[in-house]
């Protein structure tokens, strides 16, 4: 393929949203016994993501975020409705999906860089490529004095660097992140968000990222998508206008940064307080 065919195919593939989702609905049964009761967990979710967008979800605790995140893995098979990833209906797990969860999912026994390098073992990539593939974003996540140490030795900020190294060497185009900073310290995890803003500018790849922290879902959107309490829906969907790059100013004294956190606090509240007067009723 020649370099006018490769620029051509991508102008083409940048006009195709990256992921597309039509009438998603999933339940869930309380129990395994047959005729048990049933959960609505996602009613009718249509939603279209661009190429390289940086889209967030936040919504009430129970909202199905995790579980849409997982439907769009293919991780969860839903009981209706159509995931569309690159124009192409998808129903199992592919390379161009990577998945980092809130645990940091790092096997105990092996150092950082067997951590990384395993996606690329099990796709049987050749082992000098795997490696130079491998340590190329152990380095992207600053980790490049610690390829021998064993996942105990290292700090919560520190493993979580390891998962996203892990995610980036798979070459997938879209990562979903499921809460990937909810499990480390308020000061790590803002410097975490810093990396990951900074790793977005360089690779500009599809990101959707879970989140409960308003300040979080604001600072690394393009768009925030909030949730209806469940079954979750897609309520609203807020565009984000803060300059790039964030991680070079302070993003979060910025007048748009403070309207749209606000709208979306005032938003969350009225479903708490809902929520906890259905409750005392």
């Amino acid at each position: 393929m020649t370099q006018k065919e490769e620029r051509k195919m991508k102008d083409t593939m940048l006009d195709i949203p990256a992921i597309e989702l039509k009438g998603i609905r999933k339940t869930f049964q309380l129990s395994e016994d047959r005729g048990a009761d049933t959960v609505l967990a996602l009613d009718d979710v249509n939603l279209s993501i661009r190429q390289g967008e940086f889209l967030t979800i936040i919504g009430p605790s129970g909202c199905g975020k995790t579980t849409l995140l997982r439907v769009i893995a293919s991780l969860t098979e839903a009981d209706a409705g159509e995931v569309i990833v690159n124009g192409e209906a998808v129903t199992e797990p592919g390379i161009g999906r990577a998945m980092v969860f809130q645990t940091f999912g790092l096997f105990p026994w092996k150092t950082v860089i067997d951590n990384v390098i395993f996606p690329l073992v099990v796709r049987k990539i050749p082992a000098e490529q795997a490696r130079e593939t491998a340590m190329r974003h152990i380095k992207q996540v600053g980790l490049e004095k610690f390829v021998d140490a064993y996942p105990h030795q290292l700090s919560g900020g520190m493993q979580q660097r390891v998962g996203l190294a892990r995610a980036l060497s798979t070459g997938a185009d879209i990562l979903l992140m499921d809460e990937p900073f909810g499990a480390i310290d308020a000061q790590t995890r803002e410097l975490m968000q810093e990396e990951l803003l900074r790793i977005w500018e360089e690779e500009r790849k599809t990101v959707i990222f879970i989140t409960h922290d308003l300040d979080e879902a604001v600072l690394l959107a393009d768009r925030v998508l909030l949730m209806s309490r469940g079954p979750g829906k897609v309520r609203e969907i807020i565009p984000v206008d803060l300059p790039h790059p964030r991680f070079e100013y302070d993003a979060r004294g910025h007048k748009n940064f403070a309207e749209v956190r606000a709208h979306l606090w005032h938003e969350l509240r009225n479903d708490l307080v809902q929520q906890r007067a259905e409750e005392q009723s």
